[in-house]
């Protein structure tokens, strides 16, 4: 009998709440969401709709009320603190709208630096940097500090300290919202080429359509709750607006 491998991002009847004022405001309402090995998933959906409370919920950033996440196997909620920061290190790549790099330090040791966390970094680590400068595009630009790179080499580097530790999902909140339209391009084509060709298994929360289309499937949220799952199949960004717009959700 064959058996089907474990998807590294599962998200089941999740819910989440949260206290505004003398009210409670529900984020999410029993969420379930499957990702496949390899896989580039967008989120999309209005401000409010629940996407960035998923994407901070699949980073173990913050606890349910109720479900389950399971990365690699492993449920988040099982984990003490101490743990959940060991295993997201090692498990979880994490890029934000904002880069989030040391200043002082070059792009090779900003993506190092989460190994330094570890340990002393080897000479095998150093080989890891060297692959993934080149994959990155960035091999001349190593020994450069952040306020010597662009914006878009600058959200390379922090794509490249997700990757450091081989993670078995790449988390991306608004990865291109900082950029512009060249750079944005750009960041894109990266995300989708690390998906195709390498296998990483990545998921974007978007609200834009340019972005969302270079992704194999999109999930759009409404009032916390998923309204509609589709695969781009090589959609413009303008049919893949419309049929976000069709799920009742308006483009920003």
């Amino acid at each position: 009998m064959m058996v089907t491998p474990m998807s590294p991002l599962q998200v089941q009847s999740v819910t989440k709440s949260y206290k505004q004022g003398s009210r409670r405001v529900l984020a999410l309402n029993e969420f379930s969401l499957d990702v496949p090995e390899g896989k580039f998933l967008a989120i999309m959906g209005a401000s409010g709709s629940g996407k960035s409370t998923l994407l901070h919920l699949m980073a173990g950033l913050t606890n349910p009320d109720s479900g389950v996440l399971t990365i690699r196997g492993q449920q988040l909620a099982n984990l003490s603190d101490a743990a959940l920061t060991k295993f997201r290190r090692e498990h979880i790549g994490l890029v934000f709208q904002a880069f989030n790099l040391i200043p002082t330090l070059s792009a090779r040791e900003n993506i190092l630096l989460p190994l330094r966390l570890e340990r002393k970094p080897t000479a095998a680590d150093q080989s890891r940097v060297d692959e993934l400068l080149s994959l990155l595009k960035l091999g001349e630009r190593g020994t450069h500090r952040p306020d010597a790179l662009s914006g878009g080499e600058q959200q390379r580097v922090a794509i490249g300290r997700a990757l450091i530790n081989n993670p078995a999902v790449l988390l991306a909140d608004e990865p291109t919202g900082n950029l512009d339209s060249v750079n944005a391009k750009s960041v894109c084509e990266l995300l989708a080429d690390l998906s195709k060709t390498h296998g990483k298994t990545i998921v974007v929360v978007t609200h834009e359509p340019t972005v969302a289309v270079y992704a194999d499937e999109v999930v759009v949220l409404k009032d916390g709750k998923l309204v509609d799952r589709f695969e781009t199949h090589g959609q413009d960004a303008n049919q893949l607006a419309a049929r976000y717009q069709s799920a009742g959700v308006a483009v920003a």
